[in-house]
């Protein structure tokens, strides 16, 4: 098991950036391939981006492509998330994700962070 933690979730203004940090303990963090994920109130958990355990390939959600950038820190045992040219419809929890093998359902993942706000206004 891998515990991880969410941080740098805010409320930031339409056309902003924020970067989130996920920091994990625990089993080797280098050994698992991570993802990012979003719920919005009323909605399912969806995939945002995804990232092998030695940053070799990354996949992304078509909406969130061209403005996110997922990248690890393996020395660091950290996990982040650039997000910029912020949209109001990216407003929801964020959430950490880690397995064996890289996936893009949230369905594959069995070790989750407990998620940070990201607010987003118009």
């Amino acid at each position: 098991q891998v515990q991880l933690v969410e941080s740098g979730g805010g409320l930031v203004q339409a056309g902003g950036s924020l970067r989130l940090s996920c920091a994990a303990s625990g089993r080797t963090f280098s050994s698992y391939a991570m993802g990012w994920f979003r719920q919005a109130p009323g909605k399912e958990r969806e995939f945002v981006a995804a990232i092998t355990w030695n940053s070799g390939r990354t996949y992304y959600a078509d909406s969130v492509k061209g403005r996110f950038t997922i990248s690890r820190d393996n020395a660091k045992n950290t996990l982040y998330l650039q997000m910029n040219s912020l949209k109001p419809e990216d407003t929801a929890v964020y959430y950490c994700a880690a397995r064996r093998a890289v996936g893009v359902t949230a369905q594959v993942y069995d070790n989750w962070g407990q998620g940070t706000q990201v607010t987003v206004s118009s």
